[in-house]
């Protein structure tokens, strides 16, 4: 294509067309696509092909499985690799730097006189080039732009090809901080809602259902088709950091908000069903990670190089896939199961007892084809995590690189040709079709062209169902202003918000002193925050900052810098955050660089971690033995703690509240008998918070893990066991344990604490 070209189709009005069947689907179709329309039978029916002939994939009146045979049957080996892409992360408009960059025309977007909606060079280049149909969306600037973006991306793709539309996906945005791990699009004018272990600190699925219900609806509002959620992870090691994306470490809740979830994402009902509870209401649920995540060595994430072993030193393999075989692919809906399910980063280590590798689970013959193909049936896509294909870096703590864990020394095409093996569908974070061409040449090569060409059709049936159940052959289309209407309209924030005060756990309230009902006068210290780096590893600021909108706080308190004057103190803190488990200068100096992940505040010494490590890499040049016993280390935030204890002190006796907002269990132990209150929450906004603290809410969430007593008892508990660390005892008596939370008369005991507490 032709600068030209390009440049017209991407200013080029999209002019959209709709033509109406009785008692069927309105069709929505570019006139600059190339599209015209059918009739037969009375019918109207979408050209896709343009041949002028009505071929069975277009024909709606047909099963969704009976037209994705039909048009995988059509396609090229090419057009089939590219449906087996799953874009790089795109933001709309583009950023004009930093991992998320592209250009307009050979210009950033602030040069090129583009319109935030149109697409980049890269985006035409993936759909028309590499025939890609999967995209990953980040942040987009309004509902109205992503509307948009969505009918140019659409109109673009009908005009070539056999015409298949886009499937554009994200990563969860309904939370209320878009700055968050995993969480780009999220804290605009979308719904906002608690974390997902917000979700579970209700420990109650019907508000996860609805959840899913009214996210669906924003996501298709937004030309959002699947959503790469829920994570369902049992997250049995309290360090990991992606704890905060799960439901938390028990595998009975997680199930059930599981099923939940993927319920009320997938499921259309009355006009908007088109079959089988499939429908235009409906996004795909891709459910991750495959076999479970949550057991990564010391607490460590795959994302990384130095976290890829995921270790199982309580033989507790079979508890972590209960939630997708029981939850997420055992659904109460028509729709049955997940129709996707990603595979984590991480190496299984020694649980693959048919072929003996220890490979990331997307390459393991074992893991895919056996378990999750062969003995539990599972037939939809198998997508893999982003850039397991790439090659590894050097630096074993940098979040942007390869993941090609256990398969290292194999080329990019070789890993591609592996995953196929293993029984993969699609490879996540790859724009570019050339290396999965060579892995089809490869599989020819061993297997001959009819199996290859079985292999791929295989896959491109599976994906094209995902789209065809979805009603977006007939009309991938948005009206912009209906979708301005539809994204985070009032109805859907008040359910979010319910469901953030919902999610609020009481921890402690010494003497009764919450709810706080007078208005009173409050001093809320600052926050500092040191300077130090993102979770993708960008170097951060230091700040000095209130970390709350003292707007707000001034509708419920009067606010005070001076303590003197304060009736109480409020505290605004994290949980504490000490890295990812590895240290370049550790490693420079002559150590292994493996250092310990701590849950404490004050500097952290490992005495009691293990001599020796479950799982190491025996490549020259890398580490075989990664302990980290007897090496110390210190937590980013520390002046949280410090806040709290200066707090205290200045109050002379004054009470003194603490607001903490976990990503993960936390020590609190430093600080605990300083205060007389506590009140944990999993990402809110401000208001919720200081609903509950005026009693405008009573607080009703119960804690979806274990507080952990001590580091000791996180160093000696299995990185593969829920439930089996020392708990914390405040010093009104009371045991944060999974499942404890108060409300204002005391400790909660009903039917929540009853199904899942106390089984145990």
């Amino acid at each position: 294509m032709s600068e030209q070209t390009k440049n017209d189709e991407r200013t080029r009005a999209v002019d959209i067309r709709y033509v109406a069947n009785p008692n069927g689907p309105t069709l929505g179709y570019s006139a600059n696509s190339g599209v015209k329309i059918l009739e037969a039978d009375g019918l109207k029916f979408k050209d896709l092909s343009k041949d002028g002939v009505l071929q069975p994939y277009e024909d709606w009146r047909l099963p969704a499985e009976e037209r994705a045979r039909d048009l995988a049957s059509r396609m090229s080996v090419e057009q089939i690799a590219g449906l087996m892409l799953y874009s790089r992360h795109q933001s709309i408009p583009a950023s004009s730097r930093g991992w998320f960059s592209a250009t307009y025309g050979g210009k950033k977007y602030e040069e090129s006189g583009a319109r935030p909606w149109d697409l980049t060079d890269e985006q035409m280049q993936f759909l028309e080039r590499d025939h890609l149909r999967h995209i990953l969306i980040t942040t987009a600037e309004s509902p109205e732009i992503a509307a948009r973006w969505n009918n140019k991306v659409q109109a673009f793709a009908e005009s070539t090809g056999f015409g298949i539309p886009a499937n554009n996906s994200s990563d969860p945005r309904h939370g209320s901080d878009s700055s968050s791990e995993f969480n780009a699009g999220s804290g605009g004018t979308i719904s906002m809602w608690p974390e997902t272990l917000g979700l579970a600190a209700t420990f109650d699925p019907s508000v996860t259902r609805k959840f899913g219900e009214i996210g669906s609806k924003e996501y298709r509002a937004l030309g959002i088709t699947t959503a790469l959620s829920p994570q369902i992870d049992i997250a049995t090691d309290p360090r990991w950091f992606r704890f905060n994306g799960t439901f938390g470490e028990d595998s009975a809740l997680t199930t059930d908000m599981a099923r939940a979830y993927a319920d009320g994402f997938q499921t259309s009902e009355g006009e908007a069903e088109i079959a089988g509870g499939w429908g235009y209401d409906s996004v795909n649920a891709m459910v991750k990670h495959w076999p479970g995540g949550g057991s990564g060595e010391g607490g460590r994430d795959a994302h990384y190089g130095c976290g890829k072993y995921a270790v199982y030193p309580g033989g507790n393999f079979e508890e972590h896939m209960k939630p997708f075989l029981e939850g997420a692919f055992r659904l109460e809906g028509e729709t049955g199961r997940a129709s996707a399910v990603m595979p984590y980063y991480t190496i299984s280590v020694d649980q693959d007892p048919a072929y003996g590798e220890n490979v990331g689970n997307s390459y393991s013959k074992y893991i895919i084809g056996d378990l999750l193909r062969d003995k539990i049936g599972y037939d939809g896509v198998v997508c893999t995590d982003w850039l397991i294909t790439a090659d590894e870096t050097q630096a074993k703590d940098t979040f942007l690189s390869g993941k090609s864990w256990g398969v290292e020394g194999l080329g990019v095409a070789e890993r591609h040709y592996k995953a196929l093996q293993a029984g993969v569908d699609q490879f996540g974070g790859n724009n570019e079709a050339g290396p999965l061409l060579e892995a089809y040449r490869m599989g020819v090569a061993e297997h001959g062209e009819a199996y290859m060409r079985r292999r791929f059709e295989q896959s491109a049936v599976r994906l094209l169902l995902n789209m065809f159940r979805l009603g977006l052959f007939e009309n991938p289309y948005l009206d912009p202003e209906k979708s301005a209407e539809t994204v985070g309209n009032p109805e859907y924030m008040r359910e979010g918000y319910e469901a953030q005060l919902r999610s609020i756990v009481l921890l402690k309230n010494k003497g009764g002193l919450l709810p706080i009902r007078e208005r009173k006068t409050v001093y809320i210290p600052k926050r500092f925050t040191p300077a130090g780096k993102d979770w993708f590893g960008f170097a951060t600021p230091e700040k000095l900052e209130y970390p709350v909108n003292l707007d707000i706080a001034r509708k419920f308190f009067d606010v005070t810098e001076n303590p003197e004057e304060a009736d109480f103190g409020l505290v605004f803190i994290g949980n504490p955050k000490s890295g990812v488990g590895y240290s370049q200068e550790d490693a420079e100096s002559g150590g292994n660089g493996y250092v310990p992940i701590s849950l404490q505040y004050r500097p952290y010494t490992a005495e009691y971690a293990r001599e020796t490590s479950l799982a190491g890499d025996a490549r020259p040049g890398d580490v075989l033995n990664r302990t980290y016993k007897g090496k110390s280390v210190s937590t980013h935030n520390e002046s949280d703690l410090d806040a709290v204890l200066e707090t205290r002190a200045a109050m002379k006796g004054k009470p003194v509240v603490v607001s903490m907002l976990l990503s993960n269990p936390a020590v609190v132990e430093e600080f605990e008998r300083e205060v007389d209150a506590i009140v944990a929450n999993f990402g809110v906004q401000d208001q919720a918070i200081l609903e509950v603290l005026t009693g405008a809410s009573e607080p009703s969430g119960l804690l979806p893990m274990q507080m952990p007593a001590s580091m000791r008892t996180v160093e000696e508990q299995l990185e593969d066991v829920a439930h089996d660390m020392e708990v914390h005892v405040d010093s009104e008596g009371n045991r944060y344990d999974f499942a404890f939370g108060l409300n204002w008369s005391g400790v909660i005991d009903d039917g929540r604490t009853r199904k899942y507490g106390k089984r145990r």
